[in-house]
């Protein structure tokens, strides 16, 4: 459903560490531009009865139903600082935007 690359795994694994507080990656889609969905990422104790749960790279994911269909073919990896603006990037082929607004 949802690939993490290993950049992603190893920064994810490290911001998780031990604590118990972090144990899913709550993956949903914060809305929808003219360039594609846009996906949230945050730690989240516990999934919820409705969540999709699965694990990817040792990470585990909690992903709601409204969500889960738009997360289907998306990959979450990790950019580092020292090759341009750092973070985390959600990619989904299945869902890209159509415009070429340059956004």
């Amino acid at each position: 459903m949802i690939e993490i690359t290993p950049a992603a795994a190893e920064k994810l694994s490290a911001l998780r560490g031990g604590d118990p507080s972090r144990a899913y990656l709550r993956v949903w889609v914060a809305g929808r531009s003219c360039c594609g969905y846009q996906y949230s990422l945050a730690f989240d104790e516990k999934a919820e009865d409705d969540d999709s749960v699965l694990e990817h790279a040792g990470i585990p994911l909690a992903i709601d139903a409204q969500s889960s269909p738009y997360c289907d073919g998306a990959t979450i990896d990790y950019i580092d600082e020292s090759s341009g603006p750092g973070g985390f990037i959600v990619t989904n082929e299945k869902f890209g935007g159509g415009c070429s607004c340059g956004h």
